[in-house]
C-alpha cells in the first residue's frame, strides 16, 4: 500500500505544527481500506474526542478525513468522511455536488484510532453494499481538514485544482484502484 503525501491547498495555509499529512488506500477483501496520518506538535490541533461510532453530519467542520471515489464509467461518486471521534459519514452524488444522500454501506465502517503526542493515525475499513458495487478501476480523492485551537482549518488533498478548496473536483481524484483483492 503505498502512501501518498497530502499537501495544503496553500502552503502558507498549512498548519505549521505538522510535519506531515499523508494517506493510503487499499483493496481489502470485503472493500477498501483508508489510513490517514498526521505528523507534528498535536496538542496545537483541535482533535475530536472519541466517541460512540455512528454516523453523523457536518463532520468537515472539524478535524477530519476524507474519501472520495468514482468508480469507472460515469459522473456518479460517492464521499466517505472518517472522524477521530470514531463518527462517519458516507454520502452519494449523481454528478458534481448533484443530487447528494446518504450511502447505504453493507455495515458501518470499522474505524481504529490511535495517537501519540506526535501522531494521530486513521484506518476505517469501508464494505460497500452489493447495490453500490460499480465497475473497476475506482479513481480516489484522499483528503482532510485540519482545525488548530483557533478553529482556522487547512485543507489538505492530493491535488487541488481550484482557487478555492473544493475536494468534490474530480480532477483531484488521484489515485486508481484497479479492484484486485489483496
Amino acid at each position: 500500500m503505498t502512501e501518498h503525501a497530502l499537501i495544503a491547498h496553500r502552503p502558507g495555509a498549512a498548519q505549521p505544527v505538522l510535519q506531515a499529512v499523508s494517506a493510503r488506500v487499499e483493496r481489502a477483501s470485503l472493500g477498501v481500506r483508508f489510513e490517514y496520518r498526521l505528523t507534528g506538535k498535536l496538542a496545537a490541533l483541535a482533535i475530536p474526542a472519541r466517541a460512540a461510532a455512528r454516523r453523523a453530519d457536518r463532520l468537515w467542520e472539524h478535524t477530519c478525513f476524507e474519501a472520495f471515489v468514482e468508480p469507472q464509467g460515469g459522473e456518479r461518486y460517492y464521499e466517505l468522511n472518517f472522524s477521530p471521534s470514531t463518527e462517519w459519514a458516507a454520502y452519494a452524488f449523481d454528478g458534481y455536488r448533484q443530487a447528494m444522500r446518504p450511502l447505504a454501506l453493507a455495515q458501518p465502517p470499522s474505524i481504529v484510532v490511535t495517537e501519540t503526542a506526535e501522531e494521530l493515525r486513521v484506518t476505517a475499513a469501508v464494505e460497500f453494499a452489493a447495490s453500490h458495487d460499480a465497475p473497476w478501476p475506482w479513481r480516489i480523492g484522499l483528503t482532510a481538514v485540519v482545525e488548530d485551537l483557533a478553529g482556522a482549518r487547512s485543507y489538505y488533498a492530493l491535488r487541488h485544482p481550484r482557487a478555492n478548496p473544493d475536494f468534490h473536483d474530480a480532477a483531484g481524484f488521484a489515485v486508481l484502484l484497479d479492484g484486485s483483492a489483496r
